[in-house]
């Protein structure tokens, strides 16, 4: 116990406060159980010792655990409960659940057993909370998801400038003038060529010339630790998430074609599908369907993009502009809205708008007379019309 103790406060002395995520002040922090899911990297460990080192002077009543540390070999959740509790203990924060076996249970039964204590809980982004926790529980906690780094966190972070949040609605119908007010400040270009190569995953800041090993340990950790943690899979499947990385960082997504993939992994349809749904759900890949209604695990999507897009410059060294553009597009966009892929242009958020996505001489030759469409061009500061630059979509959250 006494490890875990000075773990804790090791990591809480080291935790930086001058610069917190999106996410962090949407949080309720008062609810009694709260869930925050997200892709490994992105920033919740760091977020929950910032929340415990601005808001407990008496930082005894808080605790914060890692649940995979070796602690838990021989010992329980609940052990771990009842002695924070019973030395004074107000919040119990547990990091990395999805590495204990049946967290759930246990999770719940802290909640009955002890009314005065908090709890905060972080795993896995594959981590199905609703059929992960009990319907009597799910009533009761509230679920975030943190996403990566945002282009807007990223030039936050960099100081380079603190600009607010846009709404979409606000990019659309304003671009202009938002994108000539930054850009008569800031030279946002360079900074948006180091962002997509290596800004969403917010430990390239410790990492240096050693990000892209890091990130290949992550995506490593996800697909044979994560997802085996959480699908049940077996070491075979394991291996062919694996190769199906390799082979997607090769093509196009408009050229996806279910047929090949299954040929070249030796892999029948409905597997190749199932393993592109866990990767999805481990933030690895992105499926584009023509509607909502084709949403679902053994319907074949229309596009598979990569999560983010210093995912795709990790696992292959020659990126495909295109497929990079759209990639961006989405992991900014997707945030906060729904993507669908459309019959014209490369994409459609909430069923209403329509983006055709391009470099700077792009026209609007393919989405021609359609209503609510719009250009996206990168390499350009400022647009005009219905021509928007693809960096500006970087401040939406």
């Amino acid at each position: 116990m006494d490890n875990l103790f000075k773990t804790y406060g090791r990591l809480l002395a080291d935790t930086d406060l001058s610069f917190t995520r999106y996410l962090y002040d949407k949080i309720n922090w008062d609810n009694r159980l709260i869930v925050i899911k997200g892709a490994k990297g992105v920033g919740k460990t760091t977020m929950l010792l910032q929340h415990i080192k601005r808001t407990f002077t008496d930082i005894e009543k808080a605790l914060y655990v890692s649940l995979d540390n070796m602690w838990f070999a021989n010992h329980t959740l609940l052990e771990l409960a009842e002695y924070h509790y019973t030395h004074g203990g107000t919040h119990l924060f547990l990091d990395e659940v999805h590495k204990y076996k049946g967290w759930q249970q246990e999770v719940k039964n802290i909640y009955d057993s002890y009314p005065h204590l908090d709890l905060v809980v972080t795993g896995s982004s594959m981590l199905r909370l609703e059929e992960s926790l009990t319907a009597d529980l799910s009533r009761r906690h509230r679920a975030y998801t943190l996403e990566g780094l945002s282009f807007r966190e990223y030039l936050q972070l960099e100081q380079v400038a603190n600009l607010p949040v846009l709404s979409l609605e606000t990019i659309l119908n304003n671009h202009f003038t938002e994108a000539s007010q930054i850009t008569s400040k800031v030279k946002v270009l360079q900074h948006f060529e180091k962002y997509i190569e290596s800004g969403y995953y917010p430990f390239y800041r410790e990492e240096g010339d050693g990000f892209f090993d890091r990130l290949q340990q992550v995506i490593d950790t996800v697909v044979t630790s994560e997802i085996p943690a959480v699908s049940k899979i077996e070491y075979d499947s394991v291996y062919k998430v694996k190769q199906l990385m390799a082979v997607l960082a090769e093509m196009k997504p408009y050229t996806l074609n279910i047929s090949s993939l299954c040929n070249t992994l030796q892999a029948s349809r409905n597997n190749v599908l199932k393993l592109l749904d866990l990767m999805d759900k481990a933030a690895l890949v992105r499926r584009l369907y023509a509607t909502e209604s084709g949403m679902n695990m053994l319907t074949k999507p229309e596009k598979i993009l990569f999560y983010n897009t210093n995912l795709m410059y990790c696992l292959t060294p020659q990126v495909e502009a295109g497929t990079m553009r759209e990639t961006y597009l989405a992991s900014q966009v997707g945030v906060n809205h729904k993507l669908y892929m459309p019959n014209k242009g490369d994409l459609v958020v909430d069923g209403k708008w329509l983006f055709e996505v391009g470099g700077k001489g792009k026209n609007f030759s393919q989405i021609k007379n359609i209503e609510d469409s719009f250009v996206v061009s990168d390499n350009m500061e400022i647009g005009h019309g219905n021509k928007i630059p693809l960096w500006l979509f970087g401040l939406l959250y």
